[in-house]
Protein backbone atom coordinates (compact mmCIF):
# COMPACT_ATOMS: atom_id res chain seq x y z
CA UNK A 1 0.00 0.00 0.00
CA UNK A 2 1.34 3.42 -0.92
CA UNK A 3 0.14 6.88 0.03
CA UNK A 4 1.27 9.56 -2.42
CA UNK A 5 0.79 13.32 -2.18
CA UNK A 6 0.15 14.78 -5.66
CA UNK A 7 0.76 18.48 -6.38
CA UNK A 8 -0.46 20.23 -9.55
CA UNK A 9 0.35 23.94 -10.02
CA UNK A 10 1.16 24.26 -13.73
CA UNK A 11 -1.88 26.48 -14.42
CA UNK A 12 -4.24 28.61 -12.34
CA UNK A 13 -5.69 25.43 -10.84
CA UNK A 14 -4.07 24.94 -7.45
CA UNK A 15 -4.74 21.21 -7.06
CA UNK A 16 -3.62 18.70 -4.43
CA UNK A 17 -4.61 15.09 -3.86
CA UNK A 18 -3.78 12.08 -1.73
CA UNK A 19 -3.81 8.74 -3.47
CA UNK A 20 -3.85 5.28 -1.95
CA UNK A 21 -2.22 3.06 -4.54
CA UNK A 22 -3.84 4.18 -7.80
CA UNK A 23 -6.98 5.71 -6.31
CA UNK A 24 -7.54 9.32 -5.27
CA UNK A 25 -8.91 9.37 -1.71
CA UNK A 26 -8.78 13.13 -1.08
CA UNK A 27 -8.77 16.10 -3.46
CA UNK A 28 -8.67 19.85 -2.95
CA UNK A 29 -8.43 22.30 -5.83
CA UNK A 30 -9.33 25.80 -6.93
CA UNK A 31 -10.22 26.62 -10.55
CA UNK A 32 -9.67 30.33 -9.95
CA UNK A 33 -8.79 32.55 -12.89
CA UNK A 34 -5.83 33.92 -10.93
CA UNK A 35 -2.78 32.24 -9.45
CA UNK A 36 -3.28 31.55 -5.75
CA UNK A 37 -0.69 28.83 -5.22
CA UNK A 38 1.54 30.75 -2.82
CA UNK A 39 -1.38 31.36 -0.46
CA UNK A 40 -3.30 28.12 -0.83
CA UNK A 41 -0.96 25.25 -1.67
CA UNK A 42 0.15 24.35 1.85
CA UNK A 43 -3.35 24.95 3.20
CA UNK A 44 -4.65 22.45 0.65
CA UNK A 45 -1.91 19.96 1.53
CA UNK A 46 -2.96 20.04 5.18
CA UNK A 47 -6.63 19.73 4.14
CA UNK A 48 -6.16 16.59 2.02
CA UNK A 49 -3.99 14.93 4.68
CA UNK A 50 -6.73 15.56 7.21
CA UNK A 51 -9.43 14.24 4.85
CA UNK A 52 -7.40 11.12 4.15
CA UNK A 53 -6.82 10.59 7.87
CA UNK A 54 -3.04 10.39 7.59
CA UNK A 55 -0.02 12.47 8.62
CA UNK A 56 2.88 13.70 6.50
CA UNK A 57 5.04 10.94 7.90
CA UNK A 58 2.58 8.36 6.53
CA UNK A 59 3.31 9.44 2.97
CA UNK A 60 5.38 7.10 0.82
CA UNK A 61 6.23 9.63 -1.90
CA UNK A 62 5.57 13.14 -3.18
CA UNK A 63 4.52 13.63 -6.82
CA UNK A 64 4.58 16.93 -8.67
CA UNK A 65 3.36 18.03 -12.08
CA UNK A 66 6.60 18.87 -13.89
CA UNK A 67 5.36 21.03 -16.76
CA UNK A 68 5.17 22.62 -19.17
CA UNK A 69 3.05 25.43 -17.83
CA UNK A 70 3.27 28.64 -15.85
CA UNK A 71 6.84 29.46 -14.83
CA UNK A 72 5.79 30.79 -11.43
CA UNK A 73 3.23 28.07 -10.81
CA UNK A 74 5.71 25.31 -11.61
CA UNK A 75 8.38 26.89 -9.40
CA UNK A 76 6.01 27.00 -6.44
CA UNK A 77 4.84 23.41 -6.89
CA UNK A 78 8.29 21.93 -7.43
CA UNK A 79 9.87 23.93 -4.61
CA UNK A 80 7.16 22.79 -2.21
CA UNK A 81 7.45 19.16 -3.31
CA UNK A 82 11.23 19.17 -2.97
CA UNK A 83 11.00 20.80 0.45
CA UNK A 84 8.64 18.09 1.66
CA UNK A 85 10.88 15.36 0.24
CA UNK A 86 13.90 16.78 2.04
CA UNK A 87 12.07 17.20 5.33
CA UNK A 88 10.30 13.83 5.29
CA UNK A 89 13.03 11.87 3.49
CA UNK A 90 10.56 10.69 0.85
CA UNK A 91 11.16 10.07 -2.88
CA UNK A 92 10.12 12.60 -5.51
CA UNK A 93 8.04 11.58 -8.54
CA UNK A 94 7.49 13.84 -11.56
CA UNK A 95 4.38 13.58 -13.74
CA UNK A 96 4.26 15.23 -17.19
CA UNK A 97 1.53 17.86 -17.08
CA UNK A 98 0.13 17.21 -20.55
CA UNK A 99 0.03 13.45 -20.01
CA UNK A 100 -2.02 13.95 -16.88
CA UNK A 101 -4.35 16.37 -18.67
CA UNK A 102 -4.90 13.88 -21.52
CA UNK A 103 -6.27 11.36 -19.02
CA UNK A 104 -9.34 13.56 -18.52
CA UNK A 105 -10.54 12.46 -21.98
CA UNK A 106 -12.37 9.20 -22.61
CA UNK A 107 -12.72 8.29 -26.29
CA UNK A 108 -12.98 5.16 -28.43
CA UNK A 109 -11.00 6.40 -31.43
CA UNK A 110 -9.00 9.34 -32.67
CA UNK A 111 -6.29 11.26 -30.86
CA UNK A 112 -6.12 13.47 -27.78
CA UNK A 113 -4.29 16.79 -27.86
CA UNK A 114 -3.84 18.37 -24.43
CA UNK A 115 -2.76 21.98 -24.81
CA UNK A 116 -1.82 24.77 -22.46
CA UNK A 117 -1.91 28.44 -23.34
CA UNK A 118 1.44 30.10 -24.01
CA UNK A 119 2.08 33.62 -25.23
CA UNK A 120 0.02 35.14 -28.05
CA UNK A 121 -1.04 32.45 -30.53
CA UNK A 122 1.25 29.82 -29.09
CA UNK A 123 0.41 26.68 -27.12
CA UNK A 124 2.27 23.86 -25.42
CA UNK A 125 0.86 20.63 -26.78
CA UNK A 126 1.46 16.90 -27.07
CA UNK A 127 -0.47 14.16 -28.87
CA UNK A 128 -1.72 10.87 -27.42
CA UNK A 129 -3.78 8.02 -28.80
CA UNK A 130 -6.94 6.96 -26.94
CA UNK A 131 -4.89 4.44 -24.94
CA UNK A 132 -2.80 7.40 -23.72
CA UNK A 133 0.32 6.34 -25.57
CA UNK A 134 2.24 9.43 -26.62
CA UNK A 135 2.58 9.68 -30.38
CA UNK A 136 4.10 13.16 -30.60
CA UNK A 137 6.42 14.82 -28.15
CA UNK A 138 5.60 18.01 -26.29
CA UNK A 139 6.17 21.13 -28.37
CA UNK A 140 5.68 24.87 -28.20
CA UNK A 141 3.89 25.74 -31.43
CA UNK A 142 2.20 28.70 -33.06
CA UNK A 143 -1.35 27.88 -34.12
CA UNK A 144 -2.74 28.44 -37.58
CA UNK A 145 -5.59 27.07 -39.67
CA UNK A 146 -3.45 24.12 -40.83
CA UNK A 147 -2.39 22.97 -37.37
CA UNK A 148 -3.02 19.25 -36.73
CA UNK A 149 -4.60 18.82 -40.19
CA UNK A 150 -3.07 15.38 -40.77
CA UNK A 151 -4.78 14.07 -37.61
CA UNK A 152 -8.05 15.89 -38.28
CA UNK A 153 -8.35 14.35 -41.75
CA UNK A 154 -8.12 10.83 -40.31
CA UNK A 155 -10.37 10.78 -37.25
CA UNK A 156 -11.72 12.74 -34.31
CA UNK A 157 -9.26 15.00 -32.50
CA UNK A 158 -10.02 15.88 -28.88
CA UNK A 159 -8.54 19.19 -27.76
CA UNK A 160 -8.42 19.83 -24.01
CA UNK A 161 -6.85 22.44 -21.74
CA UNK A 162 -6.81 26.21 -21.49
CA UNK A 163 -5.27 26.43 -24.96
CA UNK A 164 -8.66 25.39 -26.37
CA UNK A 165 -10.06 28.90 -25.98
CA UNK A 166 -7.99 30.32 -28.82
CA UNK A 167 -7.68 27.08 -30.78
CA UNK A 168 -11.41 26.78 -31.43
CA UNK A 169 -11.37 30.18 -33.20
CA UNK A 170 -8.55 29.11 -35.51
CA UNK A 171 -9.20 25.47 -36.35
CA UNK A 172 -12.46 24.88 -38.20
CA UNK A 173 -12.87 21.18 -38.92
CA UNK A 174 -15.80 18.78 -38.34
CA UNK A 175 -13.50 16.25 -36.63
CA UNK A 176 -12.32 18.76 -34.04
CA UNK A 177 -13.83 18.23 -30.58
CA UNK A 178 -13.14 21.06 -28.13
CA UNK A 179 -13.37 20.16 -24.44
CA UNK A 180 -13.56 23.51 -22.69
CA UNK A 181 -12.90 24.76 -19.18
CA UNK A 182 -10.58 21.92 -18.21
CA UNK A 183 -7.22 22.30 -16.48
CA UNK A 184 -4.63 19.81 -15.26
CA UNK A 185 -5.65 18.29 -11.92
CA UNK A 186 -4.04 16.24 -9.17
CA UNK A 187 -6.96 13.83 -9.63
CA UNK A 188 -5.41 12.27 -12.74
CA UNK A 189 -1.92 12.31 -11.26
CA UNK A 190 -2.78 9.52 -8.82
CA UNK A 191 -2.57 6.55 -11.20
CA UNK A 192 0.39 7.98 -13.13
CA UNK A 193 2.40 8.65 -9.97
CA UNK A 194 1.66 5.19 -8.57
CA UNK A 195 2.88 3.54 -11.78
CA UNK A 196 6.20 5.32 -11.38
CA UNK A 197 6.32 4.52 -7.67
CA UNK A 198 5.96 0.79 -8.34
CA UNK A 199 9.05 0.71 -10.55
CA UNK A 200 11.09 3.13 -8.47
CA UNK A 201 11.12 5.86 -11.12
CA UNK A 202 12.18 8.72 -8.85
CA UNK A 203 13.83 12.09 -9.42
CA UNK A 204 17.01 13.38 -7.85
CA UNK A 205 15.58 15.83 -5.32
CA UNK A 206 18.71 17.98 -5.34
CA UNK A 207 18.86 18.51 -9.10
CA UNK A 208 15.30 18.16 -10.39
CA UNK A 209 13.92 21.21 -12.18
CA UNK A 210 10.52 21.86 -13.80
CA UNK A 211 10.12 21.31 -17.54
CA UNK A 212 9.62 24.87 -18.71
CA UNK A 213 10.04 24.07 -22.42
CA UNK A 214 10.87 27.74 -23.08
CA UNK A 215 13.01 30.27 -21.24
CA UNK A 216 11.25 32.60 -18.84
CA UNK A 217 10.74 36.06 -20.36
CA UNK A 218 10.10 39.13 -18.23
CA UNK A 219 8.22 42.20 -19.38
CA UNK A 220 8.72 45.79 -18.32
CA UNK A 221 6.05 47.44 -16.23
CA UNK A 222 3.91 50.00 -18.04
CA UNK A 223 3.81 52.19 -14.96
Amino acid sequence: MAYILNIETATTNCSVSISKNRETIALKEDYDSKYSHAERLHVYIDAVLKEAGISRNDLDAIAVSKGPGSYTGLRIGVSSAKGLCYALEKPLISVPTLQSLAHQVSAESGVIIPMLDARRMEVYSAIFDVEFQQIRETEAQILDAESFQNYLEEDSVYFIGNGVEKTKDIIQHPNAVFIEKKLPSAQEMSALAFSKYKIGDFEDVAYFEPYYLKDFVTTKSKK
